[in-house]
């Protein structure tokens, strides 16, 4: 497995028009593996490539890639970085082994974290009517969908709680029938989108608009169960995989007295 990292240059009307659209830049992302088919697809429970895109500010938009082989991010470069400045010891991008990560997960250990994700729940509008797979579309739904406990155990982790003193809410809630998880957990909402365009040319020949709610959760987690932590980092959480949701990447806490 490999992590990649290239920064999109936004000036540039190549890159424009991949972060435009989800679908063109997922085409540009698979684009990057000689040995990947686009009719290509990963067999159950196995790693997968995801995507992410990462935007820190205006002009510094960064593309994450995780994927089982290493990637030729040559043509990105040309359309959307620094062609001209690229070379052989810096060819544009950042790429290294995601082993030496995974393979030091453990029961216990706590990150930081970043998720970009796609919120949903089925629900049936009216009697006898089939449920259908609806976004949730409010922050205190979008966080309970990542703090849902069934869902944290079959990911392989919790999301830590805040310590009482940094608490600004009586044990972390608004109201104790319908409590507010803002103030409990070390979770935040940095950025929530609604992304539409047009999917066409799909392998199932199914044309038309598409709208794909998006939520970038940043907070801090608990390994619980390592193996299915390194499921979800190789294979990604929940829908939308192909459109820049699922990746889970993490970086180290700073050394502080544990929480609960």
């Amino acid at each position: 497995m490999f992590i990649s990292r290239f920064r999109v240059n936004t000036a540039r009307p190549g890159a424009r028009k991949l972060l435009s659209s989800p679908q063109a830049m997922h085409a540009a992302v698979m684009s990057s593996f000689p040995q990947l088919l686009p009719s290509d697809s990963p067999p159950p429970d196995s790693p997968r490539v995801l995507w992410r895109l990462d935007q820190m500010a205006r002009a510094e938009v960064l593309l994450y890639i995780v994927s089982p082989g290493q990637p030729d991010l040559t043509h990105l470069v040309e359309q959307a970085g620094w062609p001209a400045v690229a070379t052989r010891e810096n060819p544009g991008w950042q790429t290294r082994a995601y082993a030496p990560l995974l393979d030091r997960l453990t029961a216990g250990d706590r990150w930081s974290f970043r998720l970009t994700a796609n919120p949903v729940h089925k629900i049936r509008r009216k009697e006898g009517e089939e449920q259908k797979i609806t976004a949730h579309l409010t922050p205190i739904h979008q966080m309970g969908w990542l703090l849902d406990d069934r869902r944290q155990e079959r990911l392989g982790f919790r999301i830590c709680e805040k310590p009482d003193d940094r608490r600004l809410l009586p044990e972390g809630t608004t109201h104790q029938k319908r409590p507010h998880p803002g103030d409990r957990y070390e979770l935040a909402i940095r950025d929530a989108r609604s992304l539409a365009f047009n999917k066409s040319g799909a392998a199932d020949g199914r044309r038309g608009p598409v709208t794909v709610v998006t939520v970038t959760f940043e907070g801090h987690l608990e390994v619980t169960d390592p193996n299915a932590m390194r499921r979800s980092l190789t294979q990604g959480i929940g829908r939308a995989r192909a459109y820049g949701c699922g990746l889970l990447t993490l970086a180290p806490l700073a050394r502080s007295p544990r929480t609960t």
